[in-house]
């Protein structure tokens, strides 16, 4: 168990303690708590959830599960623990709920919100372009899962605009790393970032710019043969992307003529990739 794992076990029976004194309802004050009705505890934790005190709810449900292992409460609260800690922003005990969930009853009803819930937990966390997109990765293979499994949800729609989001942040990735190289001249380094861009990512808004940034880079190099496919390519799929207009005015040293020539030079698909 890591530290941080470690941490908010403890800290959750610390609070968990509050709430069954808060809830203990006892006869007299010399009462000792010692086990609470299955659907009491659950409702406390429903409570807690709804006055957003989700860290306390994620607790009170864990304990409907450690009290009541063989309940049919047990199986609701594993998903509302998943949900509360989500609500917490404790993505990691979030996803692992979610998971021993769907470990112990693959086949329940509940099971396309489970997949869901792990994958906006990781889509949540997807940083910045310029940090390690582990995270995004997590939540590309996450949300596909979601679109595989349940195609005709509204979970799989919801998941399918966000999987377009994802894979645009990828690409968006690999564009700063080939714009790295290639200012440093590292033109081939570069070219493989493109080409990944171009070849994996091809529905997101980065293609046209990968395919300038290819021309780019072919032309730095010397071969122009490939630069001109490329623009080709560019000019075809993107006519009046401003990445055509300056790929144009690379190869040619002209600007892209008006009116039906615009495609003149580039008026074909050439199959480079």
């Amino acid at each position: 168990m890591t530290v941080k794992r470690m941490t908010r076990t403890v800290g959750r029976m610390a609070v968990l303690a509050v709430l069954v004194g808060l809830a203990a309802c006892a006869r007299n004050s010399e009462d000792r708590y010692i086990a609470r009705d299955v659907e009491v505890l659950y409702h406390l934790g429903v409570d807690r959830l709804n006055q957003h005190q989700y860290k306390l709810a994620a607790a009170v449900f864990d304990e409907v599960e450690r009290q009541h292992p063989y309940s049919p409460w047990a199986r609701q609260a594993q998903l509302m623990t998943a949900f509360a800690s989500y609500q917490a922003n404790e993505y990691e005990d979030a996803i692992l709920a979610a998971q021993r969930f769907l470990t112990l009853h693959p086949g329940n009803k509940a099971a396309p919100y489970a997949y869901y819930l792990i994958a906006i937990c990781h889509y949540e966390q997807i940083t910045d372009v310029g940090r390690d997109q582990k995270v995004t990765e997590d939540a590309l293979q996450a949300l596909t899962e979601v679109i595989r499994r349940f195609p005709e949800t509204d979970y799989a729609r919801d998941a399918q605009l966000k999987l377009d989001m994802t894979m645009d942040h990828l690409a968006g990735k690999e564009m700063t790393v080939g714009r790295f190289y290639q200012q440093q001249g590292q033109y081939l380094a570069a070219i493989g970032r493109y080409r990944t861009v171009v070849e994996k990512y091809q529905t997101t808004s980065h293609v046209p710019e990968a395919l300038h940034r290819l021309v780019e880079c072919y032309t730095a190099l010397g071969v122009e043969p490939e630069a001109e496919q490329v623009a080709a390519v560019l000019g075809y799929n993107f006519p009046d992307s401003k990445w055509y207009r300056r790929s144009y005015r690379l190869v040619t040293g002209k600007k892209v003529p008006g009116g039906d020539d615009s495609r003149s030079l580039f008026s074909r698909i050439f199959s480079i990739f």
